[in-house]
């Protein structure tokens, strides 16, 4: 069944997916938004679902940069027990400019610190953020497309409003040797603590 693509459901659909594209491909440099939807559909499979199938064209939000076409299938299972939307996506061309020795230079600089990051009220009550804070933003934002994607329904439409708290956590690296017999289990053979900055192979 067609359906104008400016259609709450089309667009709600449509930001369920670009949600899980971020979520796949974004980063603290890059997040994709919806520019606009420009057709819509939406297939009702009996027994399974409601499915939707669009065109759309997102953007980064961060480079502004050339809109990028996408078509994309989503899939809300029927039943009591809540299900993730299905999303199967295609764009053309590439997904976006490269950024990754943006991605590095974050990653340094966060690794790089004295002491782990704690953060709160991002931005604050007034709308501010700090140019420190934004990758930070934009990763939660990432992140986040994992939660609402998981979460969404055909009837519900969520988005990242404010972020109130960060702590980086240090990862504690252990190395181990483990025995694992289908009969017996597992058994720790050797275990130690590695140099936290150690190199992980």
């Amino acid at each position: 069944m067609e359906m104008p693509p400016t259609h709450y459901p089309a667009t709600r659909a449509a930001a369920v997916a670009v949600n899980y594209i971020n979520y796949q491909h974004g980063s603290p440099s890059k997040i994709f938004m919806v520019q606009k939807v420009t057709k819509a559909s939406r297939e009702d499979i009996p027994d399974v679902g409601h499915k939707y199938h669009l065109k759309f064209s997102i953007e980064d939000l961060l480079l502004k940069d050339n809109a990028i076409n996408c078509t994309a299938e989503i899939l809300y299972l029927l039943g009591n027990q809540h299900t993730a939307p299905q999303v199967h996506f295609t764009v053309e061309g590439e997904l976006g400019k490269n950024t990754n020795e943006a991605d590095n230079k974050f990653y340094n600089r966060i690794k790089s610190l004295q002491e782990p990051l704690v953060a709160q009220n991002i931005p604050d009550n007034y709308g501010n953020m700090s140019p420190e804070m934004e990758p930070i933003s934009h990763l939660a934002r990432v992140a986040c497309g994992y939660i609402i994607w998981q979460n969404s329904t055909e009837n519900t439409l969520y988005n990242l409003v404010h972020i109130r708290d960060v702590r980086q956590v240090e990862i504690i690296p252990w190395q181990m040797q483990v025995l694992w017999h289908p009969q017996h289990g597992v058994k720790v053979i050797k275990n130690s603590c590695q140099p936290k900055h150690a190199e992980q192979d």
